[in-house]
């Protein structure tokens, strides 16, 4: 049986990127398929190719930028997430957890370490681009934060988060979250329908 392999281009600072890992297990459980996550900068997508963030692209469109809020909301219903809060510190700079996804996959930890940091940011409200708070809720939820905030300064670690995010600029990636299926790009957490049937 040939395994599938479904991959997300991912940064914590996307809050679609959380919505659409929460709505990922049962489509993962129907299509028999591998979930690969691939650590990206955002910030470096956005100025690579000349994207914005929401609120910043639809600043002068208030009908637009409602209706983008509304989606949101229809699909936190949808798929029961209640736990979903807006960060009250948004936008946070990543760079720094984002590197530790790259030290977290090195150590072989990154399901455990994505599903926990989401968490801080999306449920908890977390100003995780503070140091001192990203060492205490790491320590707090079985990682050493000290230690990992650490390896994040590692030249080797801070070059492969900067070669992920090239490499899937130059695959076409624009924004986050961004899944491959094969070659086959798709593009946010409301195009999960079109990457089930990629996978089927």
């Amino acid at each position: 049986m040939v395994t599938k392999t479904l991959e997300l281009i991912f940064d914590f600072g996307s809050p679609n990127a959380y919505l659409a890992m929460k709505a990922l297990p049962e489509l993962l459980d129907r299509t028999g398929a591998d979930l690969l996550i691939t650590p990206c900068l955002l910030g470096g997508v956005f100025k690579a190719t000349g994207n914005k963030a929401p609120m910043i692209q639809y600043a002068d469109a208030p009908a637009k930028l409602a209706y983008e809020n509304l989606e949101m909301r229809r699909f936190v219903e949808k798929h029961d997430l209640g736990k979903f809060r807006l960060n009250p510190h948004f936008p946070i700079n990543t760079l720094t957890i984002m590197r530790g996804a790259i030290v977290a996959t090195d150590e072989d930890v990154l399901d455990d370490y994505v599903d926990a940091v989401n968490r801080a940011m999306w449920e908890d409200g977390l100003k995780m681009d503070d140091a001192d708070v990203v060492a205490t809720f790491l320590s707090a939820n079985g990682f050493d934060g000290p230690a990992l905030l650490a390896r994040t300064q590692e030249p080797e670690i801070k070059a492969k988060l900067v070669a992920n995010t090239e490499v899937a600029v130059a695959r076409g990636v624009f924004g986050i979250p961004t899944f491959f299926v094969g070659d086959a790009m798709f593009f946010g957490k409301d195009r999960l329908g079109q990457v089930e049937e990629a996978l089927a």
